[in-house]
């Protein structure tokens, strides 16, 4: 047996059932499971493997990895990692699997951080992140934003748990704390601070009064009679929870904009990620909540994925809180 002949038997698996890209996904779990690189893969494909251990059992774990692949298993969960922002992210079942698409969301929040007129100091910027999953907003933006408080929800614990991971693998040296810490303490700390809360959006939030400079959410907008029509990959294997918007995907942007303004400074500005095709209705809504200079980005594709908005701590958006 040859690591060509693997990667064959691998790739026609796949593609009876209709794998998309089956020859690309055949050759990652190939390299995954031989702990091979590219360059050695090429180099070393022809050649008869030899009968030891070793390759047994890397042989079982390929035929293994291609027989969850088989089932529509998606890729990242069976590698276990999924890159988003240029940073490697662990994920699971318990979290939906970080997107480009999400990436409009971080890299629009630092365009308009290095645009800010005066260039005002980002150090100690302050965030929240609502429906974080995997961390990979907030934990980018910590990373690349020079955030230095950060606070990340979600109503999973087993997904909490997964942010966790990567705050401890992404953010080295961060104070870490599951539960709130008074937020006179987190403004006063020198170091890094990271807030693992769980709850439902703001349910996880105490009321000491905490503002933030930025809030930003990924939060579920399918609407529900859709969830069906999503690749198998996405609607079987990824948690409904984060994916159902309820009846027309818009539940939870109007449960956001009604308490989001009492938690964001003045000037502070939310992003959200929306459908391809919410970019008109989540903008109404912010208006109707009281914030200002809306405003809609588009994904690499051109399609309609984030928006952006700025609250002005004025009397006319408190009323909607």
């Amino acid at each position: 047996m040859t690591l060509f002949r693997l990667l064959t038997e691998g790739t026609k698996v796949l593609e009876r059932v209709g794998v998309p890209d089956a020859g690309q996904d055949a050759r990652q779990l190939l390299l995954a499971a031989f702990q091979l690189d590219m360059v050695h893969f090429l180099m070393n494909r022809m050649q008869e493997l030899e009968e030891n251990r070793r390759n047994q059992m890397s042989t079982k774990l390929y035929r293994e990895m291609i027989d969850r692949r088989r089932r529509r298993c998606p890729l990242q969960q069976i590698l276990g990692s999924q890159e988003f922002m240029g940073l490697e992210f662990y994920v699971n079942r318990h979290v939906l699997i970080p997107r480009q698409d999400t990436e409009t969301l971080v890299e629009q929040v630092l365009a308009d951080m290095e645009n800010q007129k005066g260039k005002e100091r980002m150090m100690g910027r302050s965030l929240l992140d609502l429906c974080t999953g995997s961390g990979c907003i907030a934990i980018s933006l910590a990373a690349k934003g020079g955030f230095q408080r950060i606070t990340v929800t979600d109503i999973s614990e087993e997904a909490l748990k997964v942010t966790e991971r990567n705050i401890k693998t992404l953010l080295p040296g961060w104070r870490l704390s599951w539960g709130a810490v008074q937020w006179r303490e987190i403004l006063d700390a020198a170091e890094n601070v990271a807030e693992i809360l769980r709850g439902d959006l703001f349910l996880a939030l105490p009321e000491d009064g905490r503002k933030y400079d930025i809030i930003t959410a990924n939060p579920p907008y399918i609407p529900t009679v859709m969830i069906s029509a999503l690749e198998p990959e996405v609607r079987e294997h990824e948690p409904l929870v984060a994916l159902d918007g309820a009846g027309d995907g818009l539940s939870y942007y109007k449960r956001i904009m009604a308490k989001a303004g009492g938690y964001l400074k003045p000037g502070g500005r939310i992003y959200l990620e929306i459908g391809f095709d919410q970019g008109m209705a989540v903008s109404g809504l912010l208006e109707i909540a009281g914030y200002e200079r809306i405003r809609v980005h588009k994904d690499l594709p051109g399609k309609d994925r984030v928006v952006a908005a700025t609250w002005p701590g004025s009397e006319r958006g408190r009323k909607t809180e």
